[in-house]
């Protein structure tokens, strides 16, 4: 693992992005970490949590696409009714989309971009609510990073 951490700390900026994309994805690992070190490194903090962001939503939306390609009635099969179906869509419905601001979440966001996408709610709406929380992350463990090294 570390060696693959180091190839991205190699590649910088790209490196940065291609991590969070991989982290945004139902592949796990730490982007926050490549981040904290480019930073320390020397990095603008601006490009990194632009390329961290980016990433991190791109990757988010591949299992928004993945949901897509499910189908409902593999979900019934476990064990989910085709009642409680019609009940997630309609919530979904109305604000679903927007629900795509909590994919940053550890664990349970690939989850959630998965079930957009098998709900099909609006691509638009949901990669712009997903950049908005992925951005809002990094923002907060970039500042909680940069508060951390005024100390010493």
């Amino acid at each position: 693992m570390e060696a693959v951490t180091q190839f991205f700390i190699d590649w910088g900026y790209w490196g940065l992005f291609i991590s969070a994309l991989v982290a945004g994805s139902i592949l796990p690992f730490s982007s926050e970490a490549v981040m904290v070190v480019l930073v320390g490194m020397g990095l603008d903090p601006v490009w990194c949590l632009v390329a961290a962001s980016a990433g991190n939503t791109l990757g988010g939306m591949t299992c928004y696409w993945i949901g897509t390609l499910g189908r409902s009635e593999w979900i019934t099969r476990l064990g989910i009714t085709t009642r409680q179906l019609a009940r997630a869509r309609k919530f979904l419905a109305g604000r679903g989309a927007l629900m795509g601001f909590f994919a940053f979440l550890p664990t349970i966001g690939e989850a959630l971009a998965i079930v957009l996408g098998l709900m099909r709610s609006n691509p638009w709406i949901t990669a712009l609510s997903m950049l908005a929380g992925k951005t809002l992350r990094y923002a907060v463990i970039l500042a909680t990073f940069q508060g951390a090294l005024s100390i010493f």
